[in-house]
């Protein structure tokens, strides 16, 4: 009696395992070196002195870096609040409505994900130049709103392809009006995706330097210009500090985002 011998799993090659852990190293190496001398007791981050904490206790109590914080918060918060609207409702329109011109529409509707940062910034400047619009902080979130709409708009676009359509047939058919059957039937099941695209450009939106610092006007400075505005005469440890506590802020939102996106294409299949 013959019996096949079991399939075997195709094993790793060396190289390719050398390789992946030689891009993990090229990559976070930075950031342990940065976490690492950000408890460095000594003001130069070349010599090591002592374990401490003094650095992020000054962090606190540094006004400067308080205000930007705030500015930077008002940016992503009101940014990514009028982007969750506008683009849920962009996602729905272009996925359940037939119009003219819907393919020019959708493109140029993700254009902001492709066009570099610096041609969005000077594009916004040109423009409230030309309306004679002084730079504040809400001209920081106007520009934000550009691109944080398109994020918004492509997760929960991804989120709509998963969902059976017919449910909101069925309401429709039931009695309900359109816009109750959008409320009641469909924005919970896309609430996933929304939560999702939210952190995503809320990350994206903190950490913005290029497009904040065409926009912004005097005193509206955000965290992300504060810290390139001290590190031109050298890396101080407490800017070190400041970018682990940014670092551990956008990885736990991007993972967050990540999970819920998972888990909502699990319950969809």
């Amino acid at each position: 009696m013959n019996i096949s011998p079991s399939p075997t799993k195709p094993r790793v090659l060396s190289w390719q395992a050398v390789f992946s852990q030689l891009m993990f190293i090229f990559m976070y190496l930075p950031i342990l070196v940065l976490a690492f001398y950000s408890f460095n007791k000594s003001p130069y981050s070349a010599t090591w002195q002592a374990f401490t904490l003094d650095w992020y206790r000054n962090l606190f109590s540094d006004e400067r870096i308080l205000l930007a914080l705030q500015n930077s918060l008002i940016v992503a918060f009101t940014a990514v609040g009028i982007s969750s609207v506008l683009g849920t409702l962009m996602a729905v329109g272009l996925a359940r409505y037939y119009f003219p011109g819907k393919a020019l529409y959708r493109g140029i509707s993700y254009l902001p994900l492709i066009i570099p940062d610096i041609a969005i910034a000077v594009a916004t400047l040109v423009f409230l130049a030309a309306f004679a619009i002084p730079l504040s902080v809400w001209t920081i979130v106007a520009a934000h709103v550009v691109f944080c709409l398109a994020y918004v708009a492509l997760v929960v676009s991804s989120r709509l392809t998963n969902l059976d359509p017919h449910l909101e047939e069925a309401a429709l058919d039931l009695g309900a009006t359109p816009l109750q059957a959008f409320l009641k039937v469909l924005l919970p099941q896309l609430m996933p995706g929304i939560v999702a695209g939210c952190l995503l450009a809320f990350v994206l939106s903190l950490d913005d330097f290029l497009i904040a610092s065409f926009t912004a006007g005097s005193g509206s400075s955000t965290l992300p210009m504060e810290i390139f505005s001290r590190i031109r005469t050298g890396v101080k440890p407490d800017i070190n500090a400041l970018s682990v506590i940014l670092i551990l802020v956008s990885a736990i939102a991007a993972l967050v985002a990540e999970l819920i996106r998972a888990s909502s294409e699990q319950e969809s299949h």
